[in-house]
């Protein structure tokens, strides 16, 4: 664990000095930020002391992102900056209960910084709105009809240069910490290889030649060539039943 400070903290950081202040009413305060991975009871494994004058790790908005901080979803949430703009993934939230929906949101954002999982701010999708009549009662109360609506919320994310396997645990843990009343819909983009046409093109060519043991001396059977065997094994069966039925009318008049 490391204890920084309120006078030590590095100036990008605005999170941690907006946390400082609010949990702080001393000047000698200090917080403990405890990582996310689990410590084993190895003391080597722990990290070595700072010495009284050494100066602690400057406190960047990254690493306290992904820290666990008790009172930091009361704050905003760090968007790390993407780096290539390759867009990897689309989250689409939808809800008929906008302050779930916005609870959802500032969840799904702070897990996506504790991830270094660069995202966008959530986009407001067009409200969808749905009607409907319904009478009170039949006979006499026809006249007396009640009108219900629906409003669907929808908000939509995209994230940036992750990996795969990043954005499996992301989707993997919203959908474990899912909130009732809240869809998600998750559209991903695989990237191919360079080169993957050629490669294509060489499992066709591939499958040509396999198929080219049925013709005559390695040749390849085209689609043409097999309707034409295909056409004249229907002849020939057709042939065959047709002298079949002659030969057995022909009996039956003798008989």
């Amino acid at each position: 664990m490391y204890s920084l400070s309120t006078s030590r903290l590095a100036r990008p950081c605005r999170s941690a000095l907006a946390f400082v202040s609010r949990s702080a009413r001393t000047p000698l305060a200090r917080v403990r930020a405890q990582s996310t991975t689990s410590i084993s009871q190895n003391p080597s494994s722990h990290p070595p002391p700072i010495a009284q004058n050494e100066q602690p790790p400057a406190l960047t908005e990254p690493f306290f992102a992904s820290q666990i901080v008790h009172g930091r979803s009361l704050l905003k949430p760090y968007h790390h900056p993407p780096t290539h703009h390759i867009p990897v993934a689309l989250l689409h939230f939808r809800s008929h209960h906008l302050n779930l929906l916005n609870l959802y949101m500032h969840f799904a954002q702070h897990a996506a910084a504790a991830l270094a999982v660069p995202v966008t701010n959530p986009a407001s999708l067009p409200t969808q709105r749905r009607l409907w009549t319904v009478i009170k009662g039949p006979f006499v109360h026809k006249k007396a009809q009640e009108n219900f609506e629906r409003k669907t919320h929808k908000r939509v994310v995209k994230v940036y240069d992750a990996d795969q396997g990043v954005v499996d645990k992301l989707v993997a843990y919203l959908e474990h910490h899912e909130l009732a009343g809240v869809g998600l819909r998750v559209v991903r983009w695989h990237r191919a290889p360079v080169g993957v046409g050629a490669l294509t093109m060489e499992a066709m060519k591939g499958q040509l030649r396999r198929g080219g043991a049925e013709g005559r001396k390695g040749e390849a059977v085209t689609t043409g060539q097999k309707v034409k065997k295909l056409g004249e094994r229907i002849v020939a069966e057709e042939t065959k039943a047709a002298k079949a039925k002659e030969e057995a009318g022909d009996a039956a008049k003798k008989s």
